[in-house]
């Protein structure tokens, strides 16, 4: 049975540190045509319900904690009864969106399986504690969240974030893998991992 990535853009605010900004986001569906995992769940649940298209959901996978990511996660965890996923070093990030509601945690190498395609759990800190790239062997692919985008890390100038530990989350977990795997990103378009990596010096030079 053909396996698929699914990209669902959908829009609305990413809020901390007092400030707010308008985001798109890519919400990434992943197996085949009867069981998905789905991750990130940004802004509005309509979209992404469509998508699943009444498939079973493995889980719904939190990349990180910002709100923008899992605005909706208990609404789209309730209505697709899935479990909702995120690394426990987020929690005071979920807390802040989500009080009243519980996640499933997620550790390092924590592996799933949709549509015979194995998920592997890479926790990547940096860009928050507790985020985690998913990657795909047999796809080629790495769900990245907002570690790694094209054109270069992810944000580090707020809180709970830290510059130096994204460097070594990006040399140490994404740089181990192959050069042509293909990092679908949580904003924007994909990119590989080789075309990102030849940076790397610029990027600790640079300093943030």
């Amino acid at each position: 049975m053909p396996t698929h990535i699914e990209r669902i853009v959908t829009s609305g605010t990413f809020e901390l540190d007092g400030g707010s900004w308008d985001v798109d986001n890519n919400i990434w569906i992943v197996g085949d045509d009867t069981e998905v995992v789905v991750f990130d769940a940004a802004h509005t649940a309509a979209p992404i319900i469509d998508a699943v298209a009444g498939r079973n959901v493995v889980a719904v996978v939190c990349t990180h904690g910002h709100n923008d990511h899992i605005t909706v996660a208990p609404e789209l965890g309730a209505a697709l009864d899935a479990p909702v996923l995120l690394h426990p070093a987020d929690d005071m990030l979920w807390q802040m969106t989500h009080p009243d509601n519980d996640f499933r945690p997620v550790e390092d190498d924590l592996r799933l399986r949709a549509g015979g395609i194995e998920l592997v759990a890479l926790h990547t800190p940096g860009h928050s504690p507790g985020s985690v790239c998913w990657y795909a062997p047999d796809l080629g692919a790495v769900f990245s969240g907002d570690t790694l985008f094209q054109g270069g890390p992810g944000a580090t100038g707020r809180s709970f974030s830290d510059f130096p530990t994204i460097l070594d989350s990006i040399k140490d977990k994404l740089g181990a893998l192959p050069a042509d795997t293909v990092v679908y990103t949580g904003h924007g378009d994909t990119t590989t991992i080789g075309d990102e990596i030849i940076h790397y010096d610029d990027w600790a030079t640079r300093g943030h």
